[in-house]
């Protein structure tokens, strides 16, 4: 479901909530530090100190002070961006009454994330993020570009750690950090509002795999309760979750070389499983859309989706074909193929390598890619770049493998050529970023590197409307050649009829469109249509429809009160005169003769 064009405006900050929200977050942070503070008072021990200090190893000063600089002055500037009209309008601006009440945190468990009923997604913790975020900045978007950038740092902070706790040394820890932090694949995660649904997942999932880890060396009770505590946390950000623990595995026995039926692993198992058990009962409880899953199509889509494994390999080896809305059909192999042998190069290069670490990084990468290859394109044909966020992981995890880290080179030089590669990906990334910058530079973009989307023609037509009609005109026909059933499509088709003064051919656009999406601007046109046929019954019931999901809308209001007048309902037209007295509507002056 994507977000249309709507008039918005900001708020003041409240002062109260303000200060309470920031007192939640201080304990949050001091709760971190006693973490971390534990986690370092484990690695003095002599034996820590054998496996994560080797002899000779460059150690950073203040990497956590690096890393938050090279977030902050990268992503700062997109404060400033406004909304894409892609999903962040529906969050922010469409549901602000859902945002407002906080005691929502619990609906939010018991339905789906854009729609109560009438919906697949399943995604209770995001729809949360935007309800706090709502009371610190209402609709004002500046403070949910804020947010994002805070869910990254944070994300890229728990990442370092998590590398240096799967044997990574410091210094290569800290350069695959930072390539993680600036590269452009995953700014749309950021500068994109409900990007943030993977850097909250990645900011549940990265403390999930630290505190397993911790509890696999110490067998510490509190580490299992809180590494349980983050694993529900993230089952209910994003499905994609639910592949976290299948990743711990595969680090537990491949990386850190566990035996897989040791005690405490059992142990560990047996939690994954109650979390899982909780999730599924608390989802199957909710309002979702009951649609039964046709496996056979999956199976037989399967291989056509299989590529964007390539593809998606390609643009984090090779950054260079990014797209703010991407396609399968519209986004090249080359470059993952050249990607992909690049990456074989590399890793054939040097004989010692751990052939086991190389598997885990690659088994990571499909595993957290696998809810996109099962997406059916009917559901979603867009293979976005924030998707990823996580399995970028896997990569991380490989690269340490390859000769750019296993050569000769003094470990400072390797730092210097790292900090030098990440420099040129902040510059790539930050020219990518104004591309999500307002609707306009995104639906450009979108249709630029996207020409067989249709959505992304309809909504750049949509877009330049009042600024260059025939260009949108052009546009729009452009889509409807690609897919005549593309969702809102049919609506604009029936309003550039109307705009040609072609009534019968509008009718027949909306009319289709009310029976695909019952998307209810297309009641306020029909309304109209019936007025000019002289249907004035058929009018009257289409301007109800349209009010009961736009009630304070003034020109719908009076054209219903006109209609009441016009066929001498004068009890409806009174009681309608009353219903605009109490919004505050302007009642006509020749109607407030009449009726009073």
């Amino acid at each position: 479901m994507k977000g249309l064009l709507h008039p918005y405006g900001g708020s003041n900050l409240p002062v109260k909530v303000f200060w309470n929200l920031f007192h939640l977050l201080k304990l949050a942070f001091l709760v971190l530090l006693f973490i971390m503070k534990e986690i370092k008072k484990k690695r003095g021990k002599v034996q820590r100190e054998k496996i994560n200090e080797a002899p000779g190893e460059l150690r950073i000063r203040y990497p956590f002070l690096w890393l938050t600089i090279a977030v902050l002055v990268l992503y700062l500037p997109s404060i400033n961006f406004d909304f894409t009209e892609l999903d962040d309008s529906i969050f922010i601006k469409e549901q602000q009454e859902y945002n407002s009440h906080l005691s929502n945190l619990g609906t939010s468990f018991k339905r789906g994330v854009f729609n109560e009923t009438e919906d697949v997604y399943y995604r209770p913790l995001l729809l949360n993020s935007f309800i706090l975020n709502y009371q610190i900045s209402k609709t004002n978007i500046k403070g949910y570009h804020f947010i994002n950038i805070l869910l990254h740092l944070a994300s890229v902070l728990l990442l370092f750690i998590l590398l240096k706790k799967l044997k990574i040394k410091e210094g290569h820890s800290f350069v695959l950090t930072l390539f993680f932090a600036v590269h452009p694949v995953l700014s749309q995660a950021v500068a994109w509002i409900p990007g943030r649904n993977d850097t909250l997942l990645a900011l549940f999932s990265f403390s999930f795999f630290i505190l397993m880890l911790e509890y696999s060396e110490s067998g510490s009770l509190l580490w299992l309760i809180l590494h349980f505590i983050t694993l529900i946390a993230a089952f209910f950000t994003k499905e994609t979750g639910l592949f976290t623990p299948a990743a711990a595995f595969v680090m537990l026995v491949l990386i850190m070389n566990k035996k897989w039926l040791e005690k405490r692993n059992l142990i560990l198992y047996a939690s994954w499983l109650l979390a899982f058990c909780l999730w599924f009962y608390v989802r199957s409880e909710a309002t979702l859309k009951n649609e039964q899953v046709d496996f056979s199509q999956i199976i037989k889509a399967l291989p056509f989706r299989l590529p964007v494994i390539i593809q998606y390999f390609g643009k984090i080896i090779l950054p260079i074909n990014l797209s703010v809305f991407p396609i399968m059909k519209d986004t090249t192999y080359w470059f993952g193929i050249i990607a992909v042998a690049i990456m074989t190069a590399m890793l054939l290069h040097k004989k010692q390598k751990n052939w086991k670490v190389v598997a885990a990084g690659i088994i990571i990468y499909i595993l957290f890619l696998l809810p996109v290859l099962l997406v059916p394109n009917t559901l979603n044909e867009q293979d976005f770049e924030h998707r990823l966020y996580l399995p970028m992981v896997g990569v991380l995890i490989l690269l340490p493998e390859t000769f750019l880290f296993k050569n000769n080179w003094r470990e400072s030089k390797v730092l210097m050529a790292g900090i030098a590669v990440c420099a040129i990906l902040a510059i790539v990334n930050f020219i990518h970023q104004k591309n999500f910058a307002d609707p306009l530079k995104f639906w450009q973009s979108a249709v630029r590197t996207s020409p067989h989307s249709a959505y992304a023609n309809m909504m750049l037509g949509a877009r330049l409307d009042k600024v260059d009609l025939p260009r949108a005109q052009s546009l729009i026909k452009t889509a409807y050649a690609l897919n005549p059933d593309e969702k809102y499509l049919n609506y604009y088709m029936g309003k550039m009829m109307l705009d040609k003064d072609s009534i019968e051919a509008a009718e027949k656009y909306f009319l289709k469109e009310v029976n695909k999406s019952e998307y209810y601007e297309c009641y306020f046109h029909l309304a109209r249509i019936a007025f000019l046929k002289e249907r004035w019954d058929e009018a009257i019931s289409y301007l109800i429809k349209y009010l009961s999901t736009n009630p304070a809308d003034s020109q719908a209001n009076n054209n219903l009160l006109l209609l009441y007048m016009q066929t001498n309902q004068i009890e409806k037209a009174k009681t309608q005169m009353q219903r605009m007295q109490q919004m505050g509507i302007e009642v006509p002056a020749e109607a407030l003769q009449r009726l009073q």
